[in-house]
């Protein structure tokens, strides 16, 4: 009997690239996740197959400083002074929705929300 394998795609597909326009060493992070640096980040593609996926952006690592929150698919080609004249220096990648007061919350204590993974 011939062996089936089974690929599972878990989403969001978050890719970062080292240089701006999606250029350079490329890495692909798949699932709920928090990156605390983002320090050699550029630029980034985000997918996702749900409506509410979540992308925030902080201008500090660690979750902290300002934020901006996109939902749904998102192609950012320059991750520099993007958030009022400040770079990105930390993000969140999300499959479902996070409110801003779960950011804001998020962003006060450092501490992501269950099932998600700290990078």
């Amino acid at each position: 009997m011939d062996e089936v394998k089974i690929s599972q795609v878990v989403y969001p597909r978050l890719t970062l690239y080292s240089e701006e326009n999606y250029r350079g060493r490329t890495r692909i992070l798949n699932g709920n996740l928090g990156l605390t640096n983002t320090d050699e980040v550029e630029s980034l593609r985000f997918f996702s197959t749900s409506a509410n996926a979540t992308l925030v952006l902080f201008t500090r690592i660690n979750f902290k400083g300002n934020f901006r929150i996109y939902r749904g698919n998102r192609n950012i080609p320059d991750l520099d002074d993007l958030i009022a004249g400040n770079d990105v220096e930390s993000l969140i990648s999300s499959n479902i929705r996070l409110s801003e007061a779960q950011v804001r919350e998020i962003r006060r204590t450092g501490t992501l929300p269950q099932g998600f993974r700290r990078i």
